[in-house]
């Protein structure tokens, strides 16, 4: 049996299934890892709703703006607890915030509200907690009027100066500034393009092998899944996992760069959400190496339980559905999962 069967399994086991995972590197890591694991329109709300800081097209919500925090109420098994039905999609003359989080938020730790994504800032480590996105035909079709090339990397006003990162830190650092929310999936406008250039959007990527490859592969593989689905839902981020030591004991360590000590992770995930026109739930959930990887090496060879992702981030993702709900997950019929 399968061990995320056991839904009890203990945080010892998960921090040895994990710590397999951060040992291995580029194509072992991928092999361990499986194995071991296997709108445009600008939305108006009362001043006393929200804040938007400075210049930035950002809103930071307090928690009693959402009718739903999920992440914020008492942790249900979703292994357990059955919903019989789908959330209803929300209208389309619905907020874009809760169109884009229509299943739950994962936390609520500095969230920032853009036009087409929503995102959740680690002031400490300064870069992204998550990102979560709504994808759809048109975010991602190609527009003539949307040229990323005359997008620039950009600080995020909204956040307070002392928790910013700017361009000076990835500068000569060896690193890519890697999206979270990826410009090729916000094509409806040129300032919505511009808003994923916000460095709160940003973390430390290898370039060469990752950034500027397999996980430019992941990202377009989530915008070929588009043309097969009513909606797509992704919520990607970073993870800091643990590594044994000589002295046998397990250890987080990660780079920082620069004066503002931004932290380069070690990992990043991605979870996705497929809902068909038919209204049939799919779900994929990926982690990888920041590290550069064999082009050879299949996407799937990433894929892993949701549970892992859920207790290495410490969060929880697309709460508001059940296993149950899923046709497929990973690509395989949910029932023999």
């Amino acid at each position: 049996m399968k061990w995320w069967k056991n839904f009890s399994i203990s945080s010892r086991e998960m921090l040895k299934l994990l710590s397999i995972a951060g040992a291995a590197g580029s194509i072992g890591y991928a092999s361990a890892l499986h194995h071991a694991a296997i709108d445009d329109q600008r939305r108006k709300y009362d001043d006393s709703v929200f804040q938007v800081e400075r210049d930035e097209s950002v809103a930071v919500f307090p928690p009693s703006l959402f009718s739903r925090v999920s992440a914020a109420t008492k942790v249900k098994d979703s292994l357990i607890i059955h919903q019989a039905n789908v959330i209803p999609e929300p209208s389309q003359n619905a907020p874009r915030i809760s169109q884009i989080m229509r299943y739950g938020f994962p936390s609520l730790s500095n969230i920032r509200s853009l036009d087409d994504f929503v995102l959740a800032y680690d002031t400490r480590l300064r870069i992204p907690q998550w990102v979560f996105e709504h994808l759809t035909p048109a975010s991602v079709a190609k527009n003539d009027q949307v040229d990323r090339s005359k997008c620039d990397f950009h600080e995020d006003g909204s956040v307070h100066h002392y928790f910013r990162s700017t361009n000076e830190d990835c500068k000569y650092s060896g690193y890519d500034r890697g999206h979270m929310a990826a410009a090729g999936n916000h094509r409806l406008s040129q300032d919505i393009c511009q808003q994923t250039f916000l460095l709160s959007n940003m973390a430390p990527q290898v370039g060469k092998g990752f950034n500027r490859d397999k996980w430019n592969e992941l990202e377009q593989h989530c915008r070929k899944l588009v043309s097969q689905s009513r909606n797509v839902y992704a919520c990607t981020g970073p993870l800091f996992l643990p590594r044994k030591a000589d002295d046998g004991k397990l250890y987080v360590k990660y780079r920082v760069l620069w004066d503002n000590h931004v932290a380069v992770p070690t990992q990043f995930f991605k979870v996705v959400v497929c809902e068909s026109e038919s209204g049939e739930l799919s779900m994929e959930s990926f982690l990888m190496p920041n590290a550069a990887i064999d082009d050879a090496v299949p996407l799937k060879t990433f894929h892993v339980p949701s549970e892992v992702t859920e207790r290495a981030s410490g969060l929880l993702l697309f709460d508001q559905l059940n296993k149950k709900q899923f046709k497929l997950i990973n690509g395989k019929t949910a029932a023999w999962i």
